[in-house]
């Protein structure tokens, strides 16, 4: 298995860990995802059972990625934030520069964009769990903490980075 750098880091960041923030959330009503999760030395995870909770995080995070695009990019553009017009016959010479962006800020605004959502499914999972909304503490406040969080922290990379990358690749330079 290849080592985590940073020509990795972005997509594990982006798809797996949100991935598996809905496996943990689903593993209340899953016995499989359980084992997948296991931590007690007793009950350790196996090789395949490893394998098969990274392909799944991996898998449930690019659906996450799609609900990501259609629910957090709406929201974001309704609100004001606008996707630049790019030129991109300016890509050629600019190509590391937009990677470094990519790498920088898009990356991180869709781990935060899809974290506000994964966070919201596996919160969900842990209240049908308890039976319902009520009674509400530290963990409902800690759950809208965290999504305001992502929220602010998602709008704000994806703003940097289309401020930079229209910097980089815009008409009229």
């Amino acid at each position: 298995m290849q080592a985590v750098s940073n020509d990795n880091f972005g997509p594990l960041i982006a798809y797996l860990v949100p991935g598996a923030t809905v496996l943990v959330g689903f593993s209340e009503f899953m016995p499989v995802l359980r084992t997948w999760f296991a931590t007690e030395p007793a009950n350790a995870p196996t090789i395949g059972g490893f394998l098969y909770l990274t392909l799944a995080s991996l898998a449930v995070g690019m659906v996450l990625n799609a609900v990501r695009w259609v629910v957090v990019d709406t929201l974001h553009r309704r609100t004001g934030l606008k996707v630049p017009p790019l030129d991109f016959s300016r890509l050629g010479r600019n190509v590391d520069g937009l990677n470094l962006l990519i790498e920088i800020h898009y990356q991180h605004y869709q781990f935060y964009g899809n974290m506000l959502i994964a966070s919201a499914v596996a919160y969900g999972c842990y209240r049908t769990k308890l039976g319902g909304i009520l009674p509400l503490g530290w963990p409902d406040i800690a759950f809208v903490a965290a999504e305001v969080v992502f929220l602010i922290t998602s709008r704000d990379t994806l703003q940097k980075y289309y401020t930079r990358a229209h910097q980089l690749l815009s008409r009229h330079k």
